[in-house]
């Protein structure tokens, strides 16, 4: 048999959200996070600590092993390929290639030179409704550190 990965506790929550027709704002709830780290975390993208693994592995029917998992720094990174082949994914792929420049300029005129952090971060995800369709509203908002000389 082979052992146990975290990628296949990913599955496994999955699975049981797909069967159960469990939301992950429900998740968050009471795991005591928000949707979208709670999320993140479910699929293999965050560390748990041993009370939010207990209670993801309680809401999905997971093992002592698989809530063992949660509990390990992840490897980052859930995209199979270097260009995203999911139409969603993609789009966003899409943005970084169209306004990344236009983005980065616009940082560095405000902050200087330096990075906008992906680990000091929060993002939001909410529904926007329109009359013409409803839209996706995204906030991003991470730490700027500066590249420092030495």
């Amino acid at each position: 048999m082979k052992p146990m990965t975290r990628e296949d506790v990913t599955a496994q929550i999955y699975s049981a959200k797909v069967k159960k027709g469990t939301r992950w704002a429900d998740v968050a709830k009471k795991v005591g996070q928000s949707k979208e780290w709670t999320t993140a975390a479910c699929l293999g993208q965050m560390q748990l600590t041993k009370k939010q693994a207990e209670i993801v592995g309680r809401i999905f029917g997971l093992s002592d092993e698989a809530v063992a998992h949660l509990q390990v720094v992840p490897y980052k990174g859930s995209l199979p390929t270097a260009v995203p082949t999911d139409p969603l994914i993609y789009r966003w792929y899409e943005i970084v290639n169209v306004y990344g420049a236009t983005i980065k300029e616009l940082i560095h005129e405000e902050f200087g030179d330096g990075i906008m952090s992906a680990i000091d971060f929060s993002m939001e995800i909410q529904r926007e409704p329109d009359p013409k369709g409803d839209r996706v509203h995204v906030v991003l908002s991470g730490k700027f550190l500066p590249y420092k000389t030495y």
